[in-house]
């Protein structure tokens, strides 16, 4: 992507640009795993055609009003994201609206499920983006970390309501054994951190090993200096206990419109939702699409949320059909929407730049 670093300040680090790119290698075992998930995908289909066939027969009898209910709450998932972001960046001199802070969302998703190294791709476009618009580097990728650290707390959140829901005696009984005992492991280690992060001793550790790294690494200076300058940023967004409420309400909210989303996936084909099992089998899911193990972690979400709802007690025919309806709301019906914010962004920002304008 041309720039000019004149107009847009300071230039990013120059490890920036190559942290973005993936090895060879791990492209190449990227595209590999989406065609070995496509062969399984075909064989699959062969050798269970009648479950496959009860899945046609519920995919071709999806109610579109219900759909559209579906999409609508998945929409409202992205805002609520775009908000979390907007608030996280309330420190800065000028900062871009919902609308903007949504198109940047919805254009980063995009990037990141369908390019190989999407997340660090998706991240970097971001983030200049952000900088085009007067937003320090340090203050957006500061918003970044935090807004995905509230994310994955407000998730771990609703598997362990997810879990406490499910029934002891019920078909899913391991897994809530499971997420409990990682939930109670998850909250031990963050209590830890906590105390040792207050520890004198261990924060004079800290300093003394970042100075032998500025000292020993080439690179590690302007590094060291630009994590001081992420976390400077970061301690400025803290806004006190209560104050937390507001952007771990906003990244609550939203996982719990994309979880509505597959429920209304679920009611759109007309089958029974089960209550009990939803929230565990959706918040698992949401974990094995955040390896992105294949673009768009295509086949993987597809067969854990299937599994998943299996467990839960849905028949195959049914889970196979309400996961592929979720996708299609949360995954291929953002894509062409993202891409489509991509590029406006993009083009904007190379017409601002020419002008001279932010």
């Amino acid at each position: 992507m041309p720039h000019d670093d004149a107009r847009h300040g300071p230039a990013p680090p120059a490890g920036t640009a190559k942290a973005a790119r993936r090895p060879r290698w791990q492209v190449w075992s990227w595209w590999a795993g989406a065609v070995a998930v496509v062969a399984l995908a075909v064989a699959g289909a062969v050798t269970r055609r009648d479950e496959l066939a009860g899945t046609s027969h519920l995919l071709t009898h999806v109610s579109l009003p219900k759909l559209a209910v579906a999409l609508a709450f998945e929409a409202a998932s992205f805002v609520f994201l775009a908000a979390l972001q907007r608030w996280l960046l309330r420190g800065a001199p000028a900062r871009p609206g919902l609308g903007t802070m949504t198109g940047l969302a919805l254009g980063a998703n995009a990037m990141a499920g369908a390019l190989p190294g999407g997340s660090a791709l998706s991240v970097a476009w971001a983030i200049r983006q952000l900088r085009r618009r007067d937003i320090g580097l340090a203050l957006a990728a500061a918003m970044l970390v935090v807004a995905g650290a509230l994310s994955a707390l407000a998730l771990a959140l609703l598997l362990v309501l997810g879990a406490l829901a499910a029934d002891p005696g019920g078909p899913g009984a391991g897994l809530r054994t499971v997420v409990l005992a990682a939930a109670a492991a998850l909250a031990a280690t963050i209590a830890a951190a906590v105390f040792l992060s207050r520890s004198p001793g261990l924060r004079r550790a800290m300093r003394r090993a970042g100075r032998r790294v500025t000292v020993r690494w080439r690179a590690g200076k302007r590094l060291g200096s630009l994590l001081a300058d992420v976390a400077h940023q970061a301690e400025t967004i803290q806004p006190g206990l209560c104050g937390w409420a507001r952007p771990y309400g906003l990244a609550l909210l939203n996982w719990v419109c994309d979880a509505v989303a597959l429920t209304a996936a679920l009611w759109a084909l007309g089958i029974g939702v089960p209550w009990r099992g939803i929230l565990i089998a959706y918040g698992l899911t949401q974990i094995s699409i955040s390896l992105r193990l294949t673009p768009g972690s295509l086949g993987i979400a597809e067969a854990s949320l299937s599994t998943l709802l299996v467990v839960q007690g849905l028949r195959a025919d049914q889970a196979i059909a309400a996961a592929l309806v979720y996708r299609v709301v949360s995954f291929w019906a953002a894509q062409p929407i993202g891409w489509a914010c991509w590029l406006r962004l993009t083009l904007r920002a190379h017409r601002a730049g020419g002008t001279g304008a932010k």
